[in-house]
C-alpha cells in the first residue's frame, strides 16, 4: 500500500495567508508531505499586524485532532500558535494518546508586527504539558527570553538557554537568532543527548517580507521529520528553504507591511512511501 508522509498542523488561521495553518499549508505542501490541519483559533489579521484572535472551543479542537489521527495518521505533528490554557491541554492529551512519531513545537507569543498572542497564564501550561511531548521546540530570541527566564543578547547566552530549556523534557531546542543585533544570523540546536550544539549560520537578507517565517520553518522541520531525516538534517533542510524562500520573496510586494516569503521557490514533487518496502 502507498501512501503520502503527513504533516498535522495545529495552529492559527492568518486570513491574510502568510502565517499560521496557511504557511504551514504551503511548506508542508512545497516540501513534498500531505498536509491536513487542526484550527486553534481564528485571527484577524493582514501583513500590518494582528487585530482580533478568536479561540476555537477546546472540544472542537480535540475533534479535529482525532479525525486526522484516527484516519490519516501523520507521522509527524507540527503545534504552533495556541493562546487558550484549556486547548494546549486538549492537545496534549491527544498526543499522548495517539503517540505521532515526531512533534515540532513552534511556541508562538508575539507575531512579527510586535502582537502578543498567547495569554500569560497559557505559557506554563505550555511548558508543563506540551514541552515534555516535543521532538523539537524552535523558539525565536523572544520567545527563548521567556521561556529561559532571562535576556539572550548574543550566541553563546543562546546556547546556554538552550541547554536549559532541555530541562522542560523536550529531545531538542532550536533557538533561532534571527533578531540579533549583527548581520550574521546563526541559529542554535541543542539535542538532548549531545554535549555540543549544532550552529546554523547564514548572511542576514534584507527583506520587509518576513511575515510567517516562523511558522514556516516549524513545519518545514516537521516535514523533513515525516520524510525520514534525523533532526540536525531536518532543521539543515528546513533552515536552506527558509533562507531561499525569504530571498527569493524579498522584492515580492504584498500588503503594506510584513508580507511572506516565497514558499514556492523550488517546488518539489509529492513524496510516495511504500508501507510494504
Amino acid at each position: 500500500m502507498k501512501t503520502y508522509p503527513c504533516v498535522l498542523s495545529i495552529a492559527g488561521s492568518d486570513c491574510s495567508g502568510g502565517a499560521g495553518i496557511q504557511a504551514d499549508i504551503k511548506a508542508i505542501s512545497a516540501l513534498g508531505a500531505y498536509a491536513a490541519t487542526a484550527i486553534t483559533a481564528i485571527t484577524v489579521q493582514n501583513t500590518c499586524g494582528v487585530t482580533g484572535i478568536h479561540p476555537v472551543p477546546p472540544e472542537f479542537v480535540k475533534a479535529q485532532i482525532e479525525a486526522v489521527m484516527t484516519d490519516i495518521r501523520p507521522q509527524a505533528v507540527k503545534i504552533g500558535m495556541v493562546n487558550d490554557g484549556e486547548i494546549i491541554r486538549m492537545i496534549a492529551e491527544s498526543l499522548r494518546f495517539y503517540r505521532p512519531k515526531f512533534v515540532v513545537l513552534d511556541p508562538v507569543m508575539v507575531s512579527t508586527s510586535g502582537c502578543k498572542l498567547m495569554e500569560d497564564a497559557a505559557i506554563q501550561i505550555l511548558v508543563s504539558e506540551l514541552m515534555p511531548l516535543a521532538t523539537v521546540v524552535t523558539p525565536n530570541l523572544s520567545e527563548a527570553e521567556v521561556l529561559f527566564g532571562a535576556s539572550i543578547k548574543d550566541v553563546e547566552q543562546m546556547q546556554t538557554a538552550a541547554r536549559k530549556l532541555l530541562d522542560y523534557g523536550c529531545e531538542a531546542v532550536l533557538v533561532k537568532g534571527g533578531h540579533l543585533p549583527d548581520g550574521n544570523m546563526c541559529d542554535v540546536l541543542q539535542l538532548k543527548n549531545e554535549a555540543s550544539p549544532h550552529l546554523f549560520s547564514a548572511p542576514k537578507v534584507e527583506s520587509r517580507n518576513t511575515h510567517g517565517t516562523g511558522c514556516t520553518l516549524s513545519s518545514a522541520i516537521a516535514t523533513c521529520l515525516a520524510l525520514g531525516e534525523p533532526v540536525v538534517e531536518a532543521v539543515g533542510k528546513a533552515k536552506k528553504y527558509v533562507y531561499q524562500g525569504i530571498k527569493s520573496g524579498c522584492s515580492v510586494h504584498v500588503g503594506e507591511g510584513h508580507g511572506p516569503l516565497n514558499h514556492f521557490h523550488a517546488p518539489v514533487a509529492m513524496h510516495i512511501f511504500d508501507e510494504n518496502e
